[in-house]
């Protein structure tokens, strides 16, 4: 058997440059494939990866693993955008500007959630949400502090709510029972009327 020359720093570096890409398409697979359906195999995102089964198992041990990397890369996309809203000035504003671009981000990560809950520990689900739910805290805090929105509530419930309002619109459009062109208008309502103080609503 002839004898292999040893690995060079150069040939090293083009093997993590692969596996990089290998990695980025099989996670870009896996958030299109779960977002279509929860319930996607390790065979279905390994085929619209374009790689075997092997390569896949080679980067993530298990789907777990796959789904949570999915997930994550998807609230990561997420956060850059909306860490460009800009949140400053009348709470009630902010949380529209927010929410008009929270909106279509949920739409693709409520299916990746409903793997996520399928298949990972409800702690790790909570963490991975980590930042977007601190986002809103800290909004929902200074419209409590102008007087916009109400104090009567946990505001952990108050962030749970707009969450779950977020989630539900967008089941309710996957399925056709909301027209997409009103849902960013009826989330928008929703969540600014639950979340106004007594004073603002009259």
């Amino acid at each position: 058997m002839p004898n292999r020359p040893p690995p060079t720093a150069a040939s090293g570096r083009r093997r993590r440059a692969d596996a990089e890409r290998s990695i980025a398409r099989i996670v870009a697979a896996a958030r299109e494939s779960l977002s279509r359906d929860p319930n996607a195999s390790i065979d279905d995102i390994a085929k619209a990866a374009g790689v075997g089964r092997m390569t896949l198992y080679g980067h993530f041990r298990n789907r777990a693993e796959l789904v949570e990397a999915a997930l994550t890369d998807a609230l990561r996309a997420g956060d850059e955008v909306l860490s460009a809203v800009d949140l400053t000035g009348d709470a009630r504003e902010a949380l529209t500007r927010l929410l008009d671009s929270s909106w279509a981000l949920v739409a693709e990560s409520t299916a990746l959630l409903t793997a996520a809950q399928g298949t990972l520990p409800p702690g790790r689900v909570r963490k991975l949400h980590a930042a977007p739910a601190e986002r809103v805290e800290e909004l929902i805090r200074r419209g409590q502090e102008q007087g916009v929105f109400r104090t009567d509530l946990p505001i952990a419930w108050l962030v749970g709510v707009l969450q779950y309002v977020l989630h539900g619109a967008a089941e309710e459009n996957r399925t056709g029972r909301l027209e997409l062109d009103d849902t960013a208008r009826i989330v928008t309502a929703t969540v600014q009327s639950i979340l106004a103080a007594p004073s603002a609503n009259g």
